[in-house]
């Protein structure tokens, strides 16, 4: 009989692989469904979600939202990604998704780059390449979003001009060499 008892619980940002096929494709954790006015927070200590706060403003994540595992940024965060599909999905779900492009954003004076991606599984996605394929109106409204979402609580984000999948694969990759800095050495194998 398979002992089921562990000394402690699975933890998504560590334990949950980044996949054999990143930077190119990788495993996305889904924190925020498309739609959603919450803002949920990976809790980096227990690796639960918890509601960080109600949106101010009169608006809703443009796609579903989250972060890749086993990656590192300069805010000590692991790299957000915007992943865009056809439906919401549950939080702390997770999905194969494609980086075709990332949004460089300074968020009250500190570098949180998005990746901006496409399920890799989605027919109506998957066949994005590159950012610039795209319709301009979608970049839009997503950079609208990431300008105004915090506005109403006086705090500053400034969005930068979209770059390209081979920027973000790069972005990719530096995040995850970051995290193998910082955190292999240091974990248990």
């Amino acid at each position: 009989m398979a002992n089921h008892h562990r000394n402690s619980a699975s933890h998504p940002w560590h334990d949950l692989a980044i996949g054999g096929e990143a930077p190119h494709k990788f495993n996305a954790v889904i924190e925020i469904p498309k739609g959603s006015k919450v803002k949920y927070e990976l809790d980096k200590e227990t690796g639960m979600l918890y509601i960080d706060r109600v949106l101010y403003s009169s608006v809703v994540y443009p796609h579903n939202y989250g972060f890749i595992p086993q990656t590192l940024c300069d805010d000590n965060d692991p790299l957000d990604v915007l992943v865009l599909m056809q439906a919401p999905v549950v939080p702390m779900s997770f999905l194969r998704a494609k980086p075709i492009g990332v949004m460089p954003m300074i968020d009250q004076g500190e570098q949180d780059d998005k990746i901006i991606a496409v399920h890799a599984d989605d027919p109506e996605f998957r066949d994005y390449n590159d950012i610039n394929e795209l319709p301009k109106h979608r970049l839009a409204e997503i950079k609208r979003f990431f300008e105004d979402y915090k506005k109403n609580e006086n705090k500053e984000v400034k969005v930068d001009e979209f770059l390209g999948a081979e920027v973000a694969r790069k972005t990719v990759t530096d995040a995850m060499q970051m995290y193998d800095e910082n955190y292999l050495p240091k974990r248990k194998r």
